[in-house]
């Protein structure tokens, strides 16, 4: 049996697991409140080093245990981190709950805490210890607006009722409690959870000012109370996972442990069949399921073509267990590790962090994307595992790893001169130009950094990270998606409308090439500091004809001093506010190639965002008000 027979018997698995984890349970992994703090970190680059290990073990706790508290890192720069499922979720579910907060919690960064609340699941962190706190200046009552009861009186009484009922029962029953209350044909359902590092006291107190905060949201049909020390739900719906609570009978545990038998036995059964039917020839058939059926013919065809040979133990084994020591960086929805195979081949392997909505469409994304490319300054995928607890990716190992090491070090000790730098300038470009415009799929990565450049032992660069890029149909002009990506490299239009054009590339590339060119991390051109960030900084000194000021010390030279600030003249095109003003990459490579930027020097204001008050709506992609000399919101064309 071949490798595409094995990968379509794994993911037709994978759908009855989906069948199985719909019949018991729920992980309720709706956004209820995010919050992020006001003060940014000490160091951005030590905050982010100790947040994912803090997260990682966070991890194994939560999944243990389902509740975690950690502390990672010296202060000011530490995370000190705490998780916690609520009581009536499954070990499944709860996992699938954290894995959600893992993936949203990181937009406070590099605030110094941030706190999110999940219909199913609770984190926080900080920058000190808060595990005794109980309030926060962020606690609230959220209350739908949708409907409100027709009996508004009855109502009031009920959920009054069983809002007392929940927080009396989960200071004594180890901090969660379900109940509900009924009267004339109508029943309101609730639920209390504490956190497990708090004592009865403050448990105690959390709940008493979470009940009388949530009673406020009567008469409307659902309302939450958010605290920073506990949870209280109550609606009209039953939401609460019936067979995980506190209520439920043995004699419904052994109902759903018999429901469980029967549909693993049926996997087996089904996987058996499956095996039957392929060596009998039987799966050729228009009826039966096929991974194209399943998940398309551009996946199959990557699936079938990828050499998907790499077994998650041997992975796991080859990166020492994922440790720590062995860790590369993080991309946008994964941690890479160096691996050493059993053949002494160096490698790296992306451990993608599961999603509940969008694990499965990152993983076949990258899959599919980099396996249809091929290009010199684009990293090479080796395969991929599916048959363990995490999806995972191989590609070819980097030396030099990735460009902000080179850029950011802050000890010195890594070095690029202005040559390296501007090769791997061109080298970018090339490679996005290929994306653009040579592929046989027009493709926008999404997400282009310095830490998503990596070098090899040359220092010739490679794009990586391709879990947010998206593909066009040759007739289409933009793509209208939800925001994803790294502040301070995004678009103008792409925050503001959604808008995405090869030319979102071309803005991320032209800050990328001033971060390259002045030695300086960029900052976001959005919020209360934008006008601070290190595009308005180049921007001041090209007005005031003093580029070379800015330009990094370790590299300036008289004799290449006109030459690099030509390129930074290509950088400030690229990050044009109006999309139509930049280049597009094909006409960067050139510019980069023959050096003559005539053209570039008739520039207008780069854009800046003022969303000073709704910085957290940014990034669920709410419109933003612009403010900046000569633009407006009619300046976003596609491009």
């Amino acid at each position: 049996m071949g490798r595409a027979e094995s990968i379509q018997i794994i993911f037709l698995a994978f759908l009855s697991v989906g069948i199985l984890k719909t019949a018991i349970g729920d992980p309720r992994t709706s956004l209820v409140g995010q919050f992020c703090d006001d003060t940014l970190a000490a160091s951005g680059s030590i905050l982010a080093d100790n947040f994912v290990p803090a997260m990682d073990n966070l991890s194994s706790s939560v999944n243990a245990n389902g509740y975690g508290t950690n502390i990672t890192g010296v202060d000011p720069n530490a995370v000190y981190a705490l998780a916690q499922c609520y009581g009536d979720l499954s070990p499944i579910d709860c996992k699938l709950c954290f894995s959600e907060i893992r993936s949203q919690l990181p937009k406070c960064y590099p605030k110094t805490g941030g706190i999110i609340f999940l219909d199913g699941c609770f984190g926080r962190y900080e920058n000190y210890s808060f595990f005794n706190e109980i309030y926060s200046i962020d606690d609230r009552a959220v209350c739908s607006s949708s409907k409100n009861s027709s009996d508004p009186s009855i109502f009031g009484q009920l959920v009054k009722a069983v809002v007392g009922n929940v927080s009396l029962q989960a200071r004594h029953n180890h901090g969660f409690a379900v109940d509900s209350a009924s009267a004339s044909n109508s029943t309101v359902y609730a639920l209390a959870q504490c956190w497990e590092n708090l004592n009865h006291s403050l448990c105690s107190s959390c709940l008493d000012s979470a009940a009388s905060k949530i009673l406020s949201c009567s008469p409307s049909m659902e309302g939450r109370a958010l605290y920073a020390g506990c949870f209280i739900r109550y609606s009209t719906g039953l939401f609460w996972n019936v067979n995980n609570s506190p209520s439920s009978s043995k004699g419904k545990s052994k109902t759903i442990w018999a429901i469980v038998g029967s549909l693993l036995g049926g996997i087996l059964i089904l996987v058996g069949a499956i095996l039957i039917a392929k060596r009998r020839g039987l799966l050729g058939r228009k009826k039966s399921p096929s991974l194209k059926d399943l998940y398309g013919p551009e996946i199959a065809a990557a699936i079938s073509q990828s050499n998907l040979n790499f077994k998650y133990e041997e992975l796991k084994k080859a990166t020492n267990n994922f440790s720590l020591s062995n860790k590369l960086g993080q991309g946008s929805y994964g941690t890479v590790y160096k691996g050493i195979l059993s053949d002494r081949t160096e490698v790296a392997v992306k451990k993608l962090f599961l999603n509940t909505k969008q694990w499965i469409d990152q993983f076949f994304n990258e899959v599919d994307l980099v396996n249809q490319v091929r290009h010199k300054n684009l990293v090479r995928l080796l395969g991929c595992s599916l048959d363990g607890s995490e999806s995972l990716l191989v590609y070819e190992y980097y030396y030099n790893k990735s460009l902000d090491l080179f850029l950011f070090d802050e000890n010195q000790d890594k070095f690029l001169d202005w040559q390296q730098r501007f090769d791997i300038i061109q080298g970018i470009a090339e490679g996005l130009s290929y994306l653009h415009e040579e592929s046989d799929t027009r493709i926008i990565h999404r997400d282009i950094k310095a830490s998503n450049i990596l070098l090899d032992a040359k220092f010739k660069p490679k794009i990586t990270d391709f879990g947010l890029a998206r593909c066009f149909a040759q007739d289409q002009t933009h793509l209208t998606t939800g925001i994803a990506g790294t502040l301070g490299y995004l678009a103008p239009e792409y925050i503001v409308h959604g808008l995405l054009t090869e030319k979102v590339d071309v803005y991320s590339f032209g800050i990328l090439v001033l971060e390259i060119t002045t030695g300086k991390r960029c900052s976001s051109p959005v919020g209360s500091h934008a006008e601070h960030s290190l595009l308005a900084k180049v921007w001041k000194h090209y007005k005031a004809n003093s580029l070379d000021d800015i330009i990094d010390k370790k590299i300036y030279d008289k004799s290449v001093g006109d030459e690099i600030v030509q390129v930074m003249l290509i950088g400030l095109r690229c990050t044009q506010g109006d999309p139509q003003s930049r280049p597009t990459m094909s006409r960067a490579v050139e510019m980069l190639r023959s050096n003559n930027c005539e053209e570039v020097l008739i520039l207008s204001d780069p854009p800046f965002l003022d969303v000073s008050p709704m910085e957290e709506d940014l990034e669920q992609g709410e419109s933003s008000r612009l403010i900046h000399t000569g633009l407006s919101n009619s300046s976003f064309g596609a491009g």
